[in-house]
């Protein structure tokens, strides 16, 4: 019945004002909130920029100037500890989801220090290789190393202003319901950027 009874519609007749109402609220079921669209829309722009960046990186390398770097050891450090905030977040996340403010506040702040563990053991790797002399006019493989570290950097240091926003509504007191969406937005941003430097790091190694 309902199949023809669209086959039989008169849409250029005005729609009953209930009608209208069902249409609306049937729709906004399906309604995502803004700041999930704009988070995606985002993560959608930064994957592309990454995905140009491995197909410049894999294009130089063929070049006779190319000369591979021996990957800091520290790396496989930082990968963990990064593996761990995301982790962190995602607890904080199911205890968002669960009205455990408890596990959230512990969530994020593990989550936190990881991630800043994580950039101090980045900006680390950085001084030993300069220590060996290994600067980014020297080599190809070496400058693409920094960019590639770097621009991940910045993205994680973007992530925790985020982070220390919600964080601080946590320590205020508010209650779950009004930091759910924030840390859940978190959550999903640290899983994408692990992602990304999973296949970065990935990538360093094989090449």
């Amino acid at each position: 019945m309902s199949f023809l009874h669209h086959l039989t519609e008169k849409p250029w007749l005005p729609v009953p004002k209930g009608a209208a109402g069902e249409l609306h609220d049937g729709g906004a079921l399906f309604a995502l909130p803004t700041a999930k669209i704009g988070l995606r829309v985002f993560l959608a722009v930064v994957a592309v920029v990454f995905s140009l960046l491995v197909v410049a990186y894999t294009e130089r390398m063929e070049l006779g100037d190319w000369r591979p770097l021996s990957e800091p050891w520290l790396l496989w450090l930082n990968t963990a500890v990064l593996i761990m905030s995301s982790v962190a977040l995602q607890w904080a996340r199911v205890s968002a989801d669960r009205e455990r403010i408890d596990g959230v506040r512990d969530g994020l702040l593990a989550g936190g220090v990881c991630a800043f563990a994580f950039l101090a053991g980045q900006l680390l790797a950085w001084r030993l290789l300069i220590d060996l002399g290994y600067f980014a006019a020297t080599n190809p493989a070496i400058a693409f190393f920094y960019l590639i570290t770097a621009m991940h950097a910045l993205h994680l240091l973007g992530g925790l202003v985020a982070w220390g926003r919600t964080t601080a509504k946590v320590w205020r007191g508010v209650d779950v319901a009004q930091v759910r969406l924030s840390v859940e937005l978190c959550a999903v941003y640290w899983h994408f950027l692990l992602l990304v430097w999973l296949v970065l790091f990935g990538l360093l190694l094989l090449t």
